[in-house]
Formats: C-alpha cells, sequence, structure tokens
C-alpha cells in the first residue's frame, strides 16, 4: 500500500484498522490506572476524547492516538499517599499547564529551547528513575504467585522475540491474554466480578480538589513525557515521510498532548499522552490517515461505557499484571540509556557526570525537598535537579559555539 493509497480506504476497512489501531494501545492504557487506583473506563474514555481533542488543535493532520502515560505511574502513587487521590487529579490538571507553557515556549523560541533545556543527559537518567522506581511494585504484584506472573512475563518475551506483524507490536495485550487464560485453568480468575458488571455503565469520573502539594510535586514529573512527546512526532515524521513539526506544528501537537492531559485530570483519568506504539502500527500497516485514529478514538470511547468490558479488566490477577510489570519497567529504565547512548552523550566529560550522577542519586536515594506542609521528592526533585545542573554548570563546547 502506497502513502497515497491509505486516503483511499473504504469506511468499512478504516472502521476495522481503527479498531485494530485501539487494540494495540489497549494493554498499556488500562494498565496504568489499574495501577494506580483509577476506573480503566474512565481511562479508556479520557483516550478518546483526548485523541478528538488532539486531532482538533492539530488540524486533524496528525495521525496519533493519545493514551495512559507510565511515567506518572510511580509519582501518581506516591502523590495519591501523600496527598488523597482527588488532590492528586489537580496536579494532573497542571501538568497540563505545563504542556501549554512549553507550547508557547516552543512557538516563541522554537524547538531548539527545548533541545538545550532538556539535553539526553537530563531526560535520560530521568527515564531511567521512572522504571527503576517502578521496580518494587512490579516485584510486589508478581511475587502474589510467581508461576502465573513467569507465564504472563513469558507471553510478552514471545511476542517481543518471535512475534510477526501485529503481534510483535502487542505484547502487553499478548502477556495479559496469555496470563488470564493460564490463570483461568488454574482457578485464579474471580468471574463473579464480571458476572456482576452490567452490560452498560458509566465510567466513575472523580473532579478533582485543590492541592498545592499535589500541583508542586507532579509539576516537574512532566519533564520525562513532553521531552518523549517531542521524539513521539519527530518518529511519526520518519513514518509518514511529512514534517508535522512544520506544519500543524510542534507547538500544535505539545498543546494538544497538554490540553488532553487536563482533561483527563478534571473527570478523574491519568494524563493522556502520545503513544509510541500506535506509531509502530502505523509503520506496519501503512496506514496514516488521521480519519482512522478518528475512528479508534471514538471505538475508545464506546468501551469506556461496556461494563462487562470494566469488569474483565478487574478480574485480571494480580499475579498476571506483576510479571508483565517486571519486563516492563525494566524497558523503560533500558530506554532512557538508549537515548543517552543514541545521543552519542559524552561521559568523559566531568559535566555530564555529575548531572547524571546526581540525577540518579537524587532520584533512588529518596532526597526529599520539604517547606512546611509540601515536599518534593522522586522523579520530580531529581527532574528539576538535572535541569539545573544543565543550565549552571560551564560547557565548554556551549561558549565555543558547537
Amino acid at each position: 500500500m502506497s502513502k497515497q493509497a491509505e486516503f483511499d480506504l473504504s469506511p468499512q476497512r478504516r472502521v476495522v484498522v481503527g479498531v485494530q489501531f485501539l487494540f494495540v494501545a489497549f494493554g498499556a492504557t488500562v494498565l496504568v490506572p489499574l495501577l494506580v487506583g483509577l476506573d480503566p473506563s474512565v481511562a479508556l474514555f479520557t483516550a478518546g476524547v483526548g485523541t478528538l481533542i488532539f486531532q482538533l488543535i492539530t488540524k486533524g493532520k496528525v495521525p496519533i492516538f493519545l493514551g495512559s502515560s507510565f511515567a506518572f505511574i510511580a509519582p501518581i502513587q506516591k502523590a495519591t499517599a501523600l496527598y488523597g487521590l482527588a488532590g492528586t487529579l489537580s496536579g494532573m490538571v497542571a501538568v497540563g499547564a505545563v504542556y501549554g507553557l512549553v507550547s508557547a515556549l516552543i512557538k516563541w523560541r522554537g524547538v531548539d529551547l527545548v533541545k538545550r533545556l532538556f539535553p539526553s543527559s537530563v531526560y535520560g537518567p530521568v527515564i531511567i528513575l521512572i522504571g527503576v522506581s517502578l521496580a518494587p511494585v512490579g516485584v510486589k504484584m508478581a511475587s502474589s504467585n510467581w508461576l502465573l506472573a513467569c507465564i504472563s512475563l513469558s507471553g510478552v518475551i514471545v511476542a517481543l522475540m518471535y512475534g510477526r506483524g501485529l503481534i510483535k507490536l502487542i505484547p502487553v495485550f499478548i502477556g495479559i491474554i496469555v496470563g488470564y487464560v493460564v490463570a483461568m485453568f488454574m482457578g485464579q480468575v474471580d468471574f463473579s466480578i464480571i458476572q456482576n458488571s452490567p452490560w452498560i455503565s458509566f465510567p466513575k469520573f472523580i473532579t478533582p480538589e485543590f492541592s498545592i502539594g499535589a500541583i508542586l510535586y507532579l509539576i516537574p514529573v512532566a519533564l520525562a513525557p513532553i521531552v518523549e512527546h517531542v521524539g513521539d512526532v519527530y518518529a511519526i515524521n520518519a513514518v509518514t515521510g511529512k514534517d508535522f513539526v512544520k506544519d500543524p506544528g510542534l507547538h500544535r501537537t505539545m498543546l494538544g498532548d497538554g490540553v488532553a492531559c487536563t482533561v483527563a485530570g478534571f473527570v478523574g483519568g491519568p494524563p493522556a499522552t502520545t503513544y509510541a506504539e500506535v506509531t509502530g502500527a502505523i509503520a506496519l500497516t501503512k496506514v496514516f490517515d488521521p480519519r482512522v485514529l478518528t475512528i479508534s478514538a471514538f471505538t475508545a470511547i464506546v468501551f469506556a461505557f461496556f461494563g462487562k468490558v470494566n469488569g474483565f479488566l478487574k478480574s485480571i490477577p494480580e499475579a498476571v499484571l506483576g510479571g508483565i510489570m517486571l519486563i516492563l519497567f525494566g524497558i523503560i529504565a533500558a530506554i532512557g540509556i538508549k537515548t543517552m547512548v543514541v545521543d552519542k552523550l559524552d561521559f568523559a566529560k566531568s559535566r555530564n557526570q555529575i548531572i547524571v550522577a546526581l540525577i540518579l542519586t537524587v532520584g533512588i536515594g529518596g532526597v526529599a525537598l520539604k517547606i512546611g506542609d509540601f515536599e518534593l521528592s522522586g522523579i520530580g526533585l531529581a527532574a528539576i535537579v538535572g535541569i539545573v545542573l544543565n543550565l549552571i554548570l560551564p560547557d565548554p563546547e556551549r561558549k565555543s559555539g558547537r
């Protein structure tokens, strides 16, 4: 199929491909709310609505799907423990405002400003922290039944190593299905949850409560997904052969992500950001028509109102999810390492060593900054430390204009 042929898809084929793209993102989209105590149905709803908002802001030109972001799992868990779920939601609303600010900066100064503030020496170790900080969660959940956890983990590994086509793009979904089927034969699935769920039900929306502590805690966490967003846009550029950084503009795609995050926070959903998995599916199918992603978005919204779907998600044994997380969170950390390798970060420079070292020690060591009732720690504090060090430490190459 040529790049032009995708606009010639019949309406029926667009529906089929659109639903397929949703299933590519389905496993990861619902996994985040299951881990942080939010309603998976709300996550599906906000993923669909967020994608439609993104398309509206980007003039319907960019074939991207928005879903739950893994970068916020650990911060949401910690913020919920400190400030409550409703307070944490206000922090997620504020995250969208950060996206808006970065969007305005890009519009004003161009993409180079983002690259200067967030080089790989900063966002690389921040991404590593996201994976490392989540590792204990995966181990704890997997320990409830190590055999079942290893089986679901094996499903993910086999899909990644030997899968072809669509199978290779949905390893999380494959791992859940494999683990769930085995859990059924082991008598580990509580089918009463599904039986007691109505066919049609409304997602359990939650309204946020203002919490300055939660807002200040979560705002710095936006660093990693913001940088990831830039990478995702460049990736979809390469896949489609178009330059979305120029048209409709990176500032518009960034704003689309931000507004989607804010809307999700207002109704009790996890922050919605661009999804690399769907970009991979687009590359495989050579379907670049944004209208197909519109179908994916509407399908997600419809699924959000099917109570049986929500019941199935809640019936997934904890060990199945834990087994998947063992590799998922490790891969996140590995991606952080990969970004520094691909960017050819020079570790012979003391400047880079200092930035990376302090980000990791502050994040892993649990350093906390407390001012009254306010506390900033973990990934958020580590990200701020990295940004400040990047700005104040002398860089001979920057001074020489290289």
